[in-house]
């Protein structure tokens, strides 16, 4: 199969004036994109840019970002992908652990960022001039889909970031089953509110909408409200987003007030989907929730398609991919797939990446003795094979030896009316060696308190193990740079929280 970058150079030949991105105030064609991608190969290359290199790219979300991924594809180099909320402490990690040779940076993440003595190059968001014939600049320079193409990095909660390696021909066998999954096809608009950076933001925006030949819509910012509107404006038929995004669109007041009939699939995913918010949202807006499960290093072990039930789609992580030769394993690594688990998933695919970049001891933990890639999720698999996670292995609260899943927890704590997002953490207590704690973000103008909070879920048949023993109230909850709530933040925080003798304050 022809590279991304083969794909774009033929699109702008072939379909010139058909739009590639929807930007914030962008309208960018496929001859746009592609002359842009190219000004950027030249500028790299003129700048000593070798085959092979590490540039990383540092931008904030929009087609610019897309145009740097494709010029630094085009002068053989390897993208180094950072999210533009990371903060200074990782960018200098990324750039220390891959020995990036240079930065395209905006001039405005540039300044405040990249660390003083690494060679930048300002990119902006204008139009791009007519390019000049870069084959000559280019020659010999052109990778192969299996070759290394992308260093992202994980989207972890606490401590530094692994950096994950890529090449296109895992994400174009994940586009392959995207396709079947929601017959998706050259009529559909995308529209992509995850971080270009990361695995869900990679396939959805840089190269499922490529692949099919059709215009993405992608913003500098999420914000529920221009969202809903650019979704009408547009008539975007494929929404990506994770399950904190399409909640915030849920509660939004504007929800009502936008024509969203275009709509007919939000992909959603990287952790368990709440199923009433999810059911809500296919009822508010008459299009179907679908997911893949999975990470930025398997890929995805399961998916839901438009023929799943309803409650296969929202209750379970879908059909196991039979490719990914999907296994469940036991706390001491014992094979319990044939069980059915509760067990750690791991998977060994066309889907999964090629290792973390430099990291023996990260990758020693990332596979089994005998190469099965771990997922850290605790999942069963039931006899048609569908799997459902049950949690992550490290994010179970232990409250006096009971294992009690903080996924579990979240999902019901936000059926209350006044909350907007939930995330339950391990509250250390001498007792019981760790009680459930929540922290919540509420609607605008609401209180709770967790007598309150208890009688709800008591009223709804929620057991008692599962009731929160803490509740602390947030303005909002801190996210992480991949948009997911920053547990680690959380736990750091109720720690401090915990005063002598494990009294909360």
């Amino acid at each position: 199969m022809p590279t991304l970058s083969a794909v774009v150079a033929a699109r702008a030949g072939q379909t010139p004036d058909d739009l590639a991105y929807i930007g914030d105030e962008q309208r960018v064609t496929w001859r746009d994109h592609h002359e842009h991608a190219d000004q950027i190969a030249a500028q790299l290359i003129e700048a000593g840019t070798q085959r092979g290199d590490r540039v990383a790219v540092l931008m904030p979300d929009g087609p610019a970002v897309h145009a740097c991924y494709l010029g630094v594809e085009r002068a053989g180099a390897v993208i180094v992908g950072i999210g533009p909320r990371a903060g200074r402490r990782e960018i200098d990690h990324l750039l220390t652990v891959t020995d990036a040779s240079v930065v395209l940076a905006s001039p405005d993440l540039a300044a405040d960022a990249v660390p003083v003595g690494v060679p930048r190059l300002p990119i902006t968001e204008t139009e791009p001039t007519p390019s000049a014939d870069t084959s000559e600049l280019v020659a010999g320079r052109a990778i192969d889909t299996d070759d290394l193409w992308l260093l992202n990095s994980t989207s972890g909660t606490t401590g530094l970031p692994k950096c994950v390696m890529h090449d296109q021909r895992r994400w174009f066998a994940f586009h392959e089953l995207a396709v079947a999954a929601a017959d998706l096809s050259s009529d559909d608009v995308f529209m992509s509110a995850l971080p270009a950076p990361f695995g869900f933001g990679v396939w959805t925006a840089h190269v499922t909408p490529t692949l099919l030949g059709v215009p993405c819509v992608v913003s500098s910012r999420f914000d529920a409200e221009a969202c809903l509107a650019l979704i009408a404006r547009e008539r975007v038929t494929v929404l990506a987003a994770v399950s904190t995004q399409f909640i915030m669109l849920l509660n939004s007041p504007e929800l009502g007030r936008h024509d969203l009939s275009s709509l007919r699939v939000l992909f959603t995913g990287g952790e368990m989907v709440p199923e009433q918010r999810a059911t809500e949202f296919e009822d508010r807006t008459g299009c179907t929730v679908l997911q893949f499960y999975g990470s930025n290093e398997t890929g995805a072990l399961s998916r839901t398609t438009l023929a799943d039930t309803r409650a296969r789609r929202l209750q379970t992580a879908g059909r196991v991919i039979p490719e990914m030769q999907v296994r469940l394993f036991a706390d001491d690594g014992t094979d319990i797939t044939a069980t059915g688990g509760p067990g750690i998933a791991a998977c060994r695919g066309a889907l999964t990446c090629l290792g973390y970049y430099h990291d023996p001891d990260a990758n020693a933990g990332l596979y089994t003795a005998d190469g099965w890639m771990l997922t850290g999720d605790r999942c069963t698999v039931d006899s048609e094979g569908y799997l459902t996670v049950r949690g992550r292995a490290s994010d179970f609260i232990i409250r006096g030896g009971k294992n009690i899943s903080a996924a579990q927890v979240e999902d019901e704590v936000t059926t209350h009316p006044t909350v907007v997002l939930a995330a339950a953490v391990a509250m250390p207590d001498p007792v019981f060696g760790e009680r459930v704690c929540v922290y919540v973000e509420l609607h605008s103008g609401s209180t709770l308190d967790l007598d309150g909070l208890r009688g709800h879920l008591g009223a709804r048949g929620v057991g008692k193990e599962l009731w929160p023993e803490h509740l602390v109230v947030l303005d909002a909850l801190p996210r992480s740079s991949g948009g997911k709530v920053a547990k680690g933040a959380l736990r750091d925080d109720v720690r401090d929280r915990v005063g002598p003798g494990g009294t909360a304050s």
